[in-house]
């Protein structure tokens, strides 16, 4: 029990709610002030005196079978004080509401302000229109494909733990469990094979991660843990889960003079990430020319499960929030909505382009992005094909949404490249393939700097023990940072390898050629290749010092390597006024996710995240039971997940516009899909209902919801929000 996991001299789980600010000194999200609060518990993982939402656990049963630890386990008994509960985000902040810590008094964990609120307030009282809503942004589950697992061992001569689980970083993982265990990091290895999913939910650490390597140091035997789907439900960190206050002035002309935007998210019953605040705050203009803003960040404890950042974090909620005001104020303002976007993009010709809440856009052909998505998606025949949607008794709605993607992440990477006598590349890196296809990917531009075949590459990631250090995969980096760091490998052993070749081949290294792997002597058919130079470099004793021994380099970052994914989306989403069940019959999308190495994986990328954004907008939503805190949505039975028959065939399209900010001119692609994709079918299905009074909904559009909004828009109360179903 818990108990006895402290009385072994060990600690909680130190999150790090914002963990690429923390391992950085010179950028910081939340800069702690006097009037802020940020909040960072430690997290045990086995509850102590409390529990704090229904699924925490409370016990370790060990045991040689499963059937045996399920039997002892039953035999378990716990004296629980049934304490009142709260699971909704706003009511926790209300007087009286339960307290979840006494470390928080009124549930806040987090308390931020940023930007000139007078300002701000001066431009809104000067404005022509001011939009004022409330948008919800439900929680939801990763619902990744395998559920967690963990075997943990300990040597007790070396006094060394190992574990295996599948996770987003090796290393972070090794920093987290060691901390917790209170050893050094070199006594800690982790092995992260290979992983079926993750999305930003395996990022953190879990009490089960560093609950079978305490086990297995006091039984001194390998320890096994294998979560199922019900445990997934109600004990995998969750997603989502903010409510955004947004107010943003216009002029008369419809431009854009000021944004305000209020977000309290639901952190759950542990400080587990404040990313998604962080990024949200970031991104809020997205791709608009917003001349000055003012954001307030809370981050509220309830009695749920952790929520923690899922694809985007942060950002697909600021898209959602910013295009469905802009929807808003086009009817307000009686602005075509296409020209109300045009006449506020950030021109191409104003970049760099610094935003009210500090970032500088690089790059980025908004408008470009936007006239290539309505050509694809054929707008010019939209009116026609809303005409004979009518024509079959249903309301056709066309949705259009921009983004910008800001990807940040951990701000430490590293590479070490290899070359073997043996006729192969070994190519270690610090980041953790979860299905992006990095074993493809990174294998093709080792192979094009070197010159080999890409067969030839051992690929070498998800160890703590091959590399000093690694940051991992999240946040659309891993190509960004990992990537650049292949480049100056690469780079590092050609130039290594060249002044080798110099010494065999008795000519300056100056005068040597590399191309398609080969190393030439000028005006001569005298030619080596990367192996024949590795061979050397172990054998020939007549090289220099430095010269001798393996064929290698590693490269190192540090910092930040900023890169700015943006694109534009369009929607066409068909209701049955008789039921509110909706149909997509048209989803377009251009994707600017700089140079693509493999186009392939990078369209494959951009569907998966539509898939999970319109899965969001359409269907899924995680319900608690008021009062008791208990999971009502605990199985697939209960929480839909969208199928293959949902969705069109996908148009998608990349498109660059060149960014200077590393060698590759990467930008990423992992989140590009789902940052737009809730906003613009959301902005379909409320166009398609807007003839009918319906302004406003927030998702997810289940055919009961939309049915119930048509049904209140003709008593004339269309723009009172829908509460989700409980």
């Amino acid at each position: 029990v818990g108990e006895d996991y402290l009385a072994d001299g060990h600690v909680g789980m130190a999150h790090l709610p914002n963990p690429a600010d923390a391992h950085d000194v010179t950028i910081s999200s939340f800069q702690p002030t006097p009037e802020s609060k940020i909040l960072d518990l430690l997290h045990l993982p086995l509850a102590v005196d409390c529990v704090r939402f229904v699924g925490e656990a409370v016990a370790l049963v060990v045991a040689e079978t499963l059937a045996a630890a399920r039997d002892a386990a039953e035999a378990v008994t716990v004296e629980y004080q049934l304490l009142p509960a709260v699971t909704d985000v706003m009511e926790a902040l209300a007087d009286g509401a339960p307290a979840i810590w006494p470390q928080a008094p009124g549930n806040l964990a987090l308390d931020c302000a940023f930007g000139d609120r007078a300002a701000v307030d001066s431009a809104m009282a000067a404005a022509h229109l001011v939009v004022d809503a409330t948008i919800r942004n439900q929680r939801t589950f990763s619902a990744f494909m395998e559920p967690r697992a963990a075997i943990g061992s300990y040597d007790a001569t070396e006094a060394h733990y190992t574990l295996i689980s599948g996770c987003q970083g090796a290393h972070r993982l090794r920093h987290a469990l060691a901390g917790c265990l209170k050893v050094p990091q070199d006594c800690v290895h982790v092995i992260c094979p290979d992983v079926g999913g993750a999305f930003g939910s395996r990022f953190n650490i879990y009490p089960e991660q560093v609950a079978v390597v305490w086990a297995a140091r006091r039984l001194r035997r390998p320890v096994k843990w294998t979560g199922e789907r019900s445990e997934a439900f109600l004990t995998d960190y969750t997603a989502r889960d903010v409510v955004t206050r947004a107010r943003l002035a216009f002029s008369r002309r419809g431009r854009m003079l000021g944004l305000a935007l209020e977000l309290t998210a639901n952190t759950g019953a542990h400080t587990v990430s404040y990313v998604p605040l962080s990024n949200g705050y970031r991104v809020a203009p997205t791709v608009y020319d917003v001349p000055i803003a003012w954001v307030r960040l809370r981050g509220v404890m309830t009695n749920t499960v952790p929520t923690a950042p899922f694809r985007g974090a942060g950002r697909p909620e600021a898209t959602t929030v910013m295009e469905r005001l802009i929807d808003i104020a086009a009817s307000r303002l009686n602005i075509d909505r296409l020209e109300l976007r045009r006449r506020n993009l950030i021109r191409h010709d104003k970049l760099p382009h610094r935003t009210a809440t500090g970032l500088t856009y690089d790059s980025g052909d908004f408008a470009g992005n936007l006239a290539r998505a309505l050509e694809a998606a054929d707008m010019e025949g939209f009116a026609a094909r809303r005409k004979e949607a009518k024509r079959r008794g249903r309301l056709l709605g066309l949705g259009i949404a921009n983004y910008v993607e800001t990807p940040v992440g951990m701000p430490h990477e590293r590479v070490v490249i290899k070359v073997s006598p043996a006729g192969h590349v070994v190519l270690v890196v610090g980041t953790q393939s979860s299905g992006q296809g990095h074993e493809t990917s990174f294998r093709q531009v080792v192979a094009d700097q070197l010159g080999v075949d890409a067969q030839a590459i051992d690929f070498i990631s998800g160890d703590s023990a091959a590399l000093a250090s690694g940051g991992g995969t999240h946040s659309d980096r891993s190509m960004r940072l990992a990537g650049s760091l292949m480049v100056e490998a690469s780079r590092a052993v050609v130039e290594k390898a060249r002044r080798i070749a110099a010494v065999m081949l008795e000519v300056a290294a100056g005068d040597i050629s590399f191309t398609d792997g080969l190393f030439v002597a000028p005006n001569t058919n005298r030619r080596l290749n990367l192996f024949d130079i590795a061979r050397a470099a172990d054998e020939l004793s007549s090289l220099p010092g430095d010269l001798r021994g393996p064929l290698a380099a590693e490269a190192s970052f540090t910092g930040r390597i900023p890169a700015y994914p943006t694109g534009a989306a369009v929607c066409e989403a068909e209701v049955d006024p008789e039921s509110g069940a909706i149909e997509i019959r048209r989803y377009t999308s251009i994707d600017d996710g700089g140079q693509p190495i493999n186009p392939l994986i990078l369209h494959g990328q951009v569907h998966g995240g539509v898939a999970q954004g319109v899965g969001q907008a359409m269907l899924e939503t995680a319900v608690y039971e008021p009062g008791s805190g208990q999971l009502l949505s605990a199985s697939f039975l209960d929480y839909a997940l969208p199928r293959a028959d949902h969705f069109p065939h996908f148009e998608v399209a990349l498109t660059e516009d060149p960014t200077k900010g590393n060698a590759l001119r990467v930008k990423g692609g992992g989140e590009s899909g789902i940052t737009p994709s809730s906003a613009v079918l959301m902005n379909a299905v409320i166009d398609a209902l807007s003839g009918l009074g319906v302004e406003h909904m927030d998702p997810p559009l289940t055919p009961q919801r939309v049915w119930q909004a048509i049904r209140a828009a003709g008593k004339g109360s269309a723009r009172a929000p829908i509460p989700i179903d409980k």
